[in-house]
């Protein structure tokens, strides 16, 4: 075996296309992996939109109404109800400030606090049993995003990128959009790929702040970045005709290309002044309420992704605990009716314009729409104030769009909405049956790390088949 000497020229032309490499993997991940895994059988949908509410959105004062907590409110909880509390004593049944009403055919009662959501009624499918192993924030966020409490594990949409790959070769296969609030308790945690190659994690950014390290440097010119791309493709494609078995800087070169490409339509996705002032009104983007329009650009970039091919979309709406209990998300551990007074504007009129948009583009056709939040909240007050403490044991998630039968509810919650007590689901039967509707068996979709087999669904989770259409 014969060995090209390295010469000073070589040297320096290896170290401009190393440094050229690392400016380039910063903007998006530094390996490219193996090719998409693919479906199992025909799916239903062709991507997700994951809509997140960080906190512990209230399931008996938004989607489980519960007369009998209306009717008993004042009253001590009996003891057979068994409630146990996380973060203070409990109070006495607490009904919900606000009145449910029948919404649709289906008749579904939807708190008055969501007007424009419950509109939706018909085409949602409500599960209302859903449980959690912890009553924590950061542990329950990330058992929603990852099937798993501690951190460290590939998030849902990690797992889908991993299955399906990009269905746009100019925009990245899965795409994190936080609230302006901030991130969600766990951060990162919620939207990375874990053992899974790195290219599966979520690129991050939203209509506030554009993707971190996209744009050229002031000191670059044009010509001069299109030269150093040129160089550096003469030597990949050099170095590749030399060692044509190398299918790791095929993979890199094509990462890096992409990092390129992604220059030209990134931005071009993100531009929301090419919308009409029509579409920007119905989804409140101008509003006066400088959260609920934040929130709302966020939307509108969401529908301009996933339009675009982006596979998954995790769309945030509220962020991580403040000082203040309820402030900045839906943690409403003192004042119940003041927080969510302020955070259901945010979330209604928007959410409901982005389904609205979906599906007048045809896109709800395949487009699953999921909302969840990490657990419930106690259908008492917690002592001393006039908020609700955690509750682990019961909270709603629903579903809509592509292969979901609307207007259903499945499972129950007790009399007063403390506990699941009918088909009670987890986070692994949300799961399982979101990668369902992808044409993705969940028991099949598997990584080797550390002597496992590991799965989005660990060893659990089944399909929540009637609730699919």
């Amino acid at each position: 075996m014969s060995f090209k000497p390295l010469t000073r020229r070589d040297w320096f032309a290896d170290l401009a296309g190393g440094l050229g490499g690392v400016a380039l993997a910063s903007m998006l991940p530094r390996e490219a992996g193996a090719a998409p895994v693919g479906t199992h059988f025909e799916p239903k949908a062709k991507r997700v939109l994951q809509i997140f509410c960080p906190g512990a959105a209230s399931h008996i004062d938004l989607w489980d109404y519960k007369p009998e907590l209306q009717k008993r409110s004042g009253e001590e909880p009996p003891a057979s109800a068994q409630m146990v509390t996380f973060q203070g004593k409990n109070g006495a049944l607490m009904g919900s400030p606000w009145a449910f009403k029948p919404r649709g055919s289906s008749g579904k009662p939807i708190t008055e606090l969501l007007p424009h959501l419950g509109g939706w009624a018909d085409e949602i499918a409500f599960v209302h049993s859903m449980t959690s192993k912890t009553n924590t924030h950061g542990p329950g966020c990330v058992f929603m995003n990852t099937g798993f409490t501690l951190e460290g594990f590939p998030s849902a949409g990690a797992w889908v990128s991993y299955a399906l790959g990009s269905a746009n070769d100019n925009l990245p296969t899965y795409v994190a959009i936080p609230d302006v609030r901030g991130e969600p308790p766990a951060g990162p945690a919620n939207w990375g790929a874990g053992f899974l190659p790195a290219e599966h994690q979520a690129i991050v950014f939203n209509a506030q702040t554009p993707i971190r390290n996209l744009e050229r440097p002031a000191s670059i010119s044009g010509a001069e970045e299109d030269a150093t791309r040129d160089f550096l493709g003469f030597l990949n494609q050099k170095h590749a005709a030399e060692h044509p078995g190398d299918t790791e800087l095929q993979a890199r070169i094509a990462a890096y290309a992409l990092a390129g490409r992604m220059q030209l339509s990134a931005p071009e996705a993100a531009d929301l002044s090419r919308e009409s002032k029509a579409t920007r009104d119905l989804y409140g983007a101008d509003d006066t309420n400088p959260l609920k329009a934040a929130y709302a650009r966020n939307c509108l970039l969401a529908r301009r992704l996933l339009e675009r091919g982006v596979r998954f979309v995790n769309l945030f709406c509220a962020s991580r605990a403040s000082g203040v209990d309820g402030l900045l998300n839906w943690d409403a551990h003192k004042t119940l009716q003041a927080d969510y007074e302020r955070h259901c504007p945010v979330l209604d009129q928007p959410t409901a314009a982005l389904l609205q948009d979906l599906k007048t583009l045809g896109l709800l056709e395949d487009t699953l729409v999921v909302w969840a939040t990490e657990f419930g909240r106690m259908p008492t007050h917690q002592q001393g104030t006039v908020g609700r403490d955690h509750n682990p044991n019961a909270f709603t998630v629903w579903f809509a769009g592509a292969g979901v039968k609307g207007g259903v509810s499945y499972g129950a919650t007790d009399e007063f909405g403390g506990k699941s007590v009918e088909n009670v689901a987890t986070p692994y039967d949300f799961h399982a049956t979101m990668l369902h509707l992808l044409g993705i068996d969940h028991e099949r979709l598997t990584w080797y790390h550390n002597g496992i087999n590991r799965r989005l669904t660990d060893v659990h989770g089944h399909v929540i088949r009637e609730i699919l259409s």
